[in-house]
């Protein structure tokens, strides 16, 4: 079957065509700008596709009480001019197919976990560290939702002794996981990118002790049976070592199964699809929405 794909960021809009065996056909991204050009774009892009249904992956925060009057909008987010955007309805009403949505770190999680790192898995967290950071989770075929959709970047941290930033730069919380983590507060702690720092910088020793933090905690929380780490901070390959042997240390044997004592190698693992694990998962929402 066609599917559509779309990747709802807040710096771009990717649209793609796909199966529901995630293979992606074509892709084709936009700006995003305000919402009127912004959707009118995306929907001329799907329109006479011949589509059989859409999977959207949308940075939020979003509505998704699917009993909610609002269910599928875009809400309280910081991004300029797309509060109460309703997106899941636009498109609907504009194509006239099933739409599924969910947040994009969600729609990531499904694609790992059913065509990715997590294949055979019950359970997998995923997140993605990047311009900020997010965390999606998967269990026993359910993306996890709420009160409202998890917002694990907001975890509180405590601040490694050799940080010169140790409240972190988030403006709603003082030593939050993103405001300690993702790449915007690497860049301000140390005045240039992360791109731009040596692998042996001490930058990715303090980077790598806030994601032990973090994995330790979705272990004793959630424990899943894999975590996938994205984004482009992850790109910097030295972190997986300093991050997988950190979160041993924290834990201190007290999670004693095989996965984190023996193999922790194969449990805290960069995506298995690349980059392209909001796109896979977000076919994956579309198929979801037919059934």
């Amino acid at each position: 079957m066609l599917l559509g794909a779309l990747e709802a960021g807040g710096t771009k809009m990717v649209c793609a065509l796909g199966n529901e065996k995630g293979e992606i056909f074509e892709r084709e991204s936009f700006p995003t700008r305000e919402p009127e050009p912004t959707m009118r774009d995306i929907i001329a892009y799907f329109s006479g596709r011949g589509i059989e249904a859409l999977g959207v992956s949308c940075f939020g925060p979003l509505d998704l009480n699917e009993n909610s009057p609002t269910f599928g909008n875009i809400t309280t987010t910081p991004k300029p001019g797309w509060q109460n955007v309703p997106m899941r309805a636009m498109l609907m009403d504009a194509l006239g197919v099933p739409v599924g949505i969910d947040t994009d770190v969600n729609g990531a999680a499904l694609g790992e976990a059913l065509l990715g790192a997590g294949r055979g898995c019950e359970s997998l967290v995923y997140y993605t560290v990047g311009t900020g950071v997010g965390g999606g989770a998967y269990y026993h075929g359910m993306l996890q939702h709420g009160l409202v959709h998890p917002e694990m970047g907001h975890m509180v941290m405590r601040p490694h002794p050799d940080d010169p930033a140790p409240h972190g730069f988030c403006p709603y919380h003082d030593g939050c996981l993103e405001g300690m983590a993702c790449g915007k507060a690497i860049e301000q702690r140390w005045g240039v990118s992360a791109r731009e720092l040596p692998p042996d910088h001490i930058a990715w020793k303090i980077e790598a002790e806030y994601l032990a933090q973090m994995c330790v905690n979705t272990i004793v929380m959630l424990s899943p049976e894999k975590i996938v780490l994205g984004g482009g901070v992850m790109h910097q390959e030295q972190l997986f070592p300093l991050v997988r042997v950190r979160t041993q240390e924290i834990l201190g044997g007290y999670v004693a199964h095989p996965a984190i004592l023996e193999n922790i190698d194969r449990y805290i693992v960069p995506p298995a699809l690349g980059n392209n694990s909001g796109a896979v998962g977000s076919l994956l929402l579309a198929v979801r929405a037919l059934g």
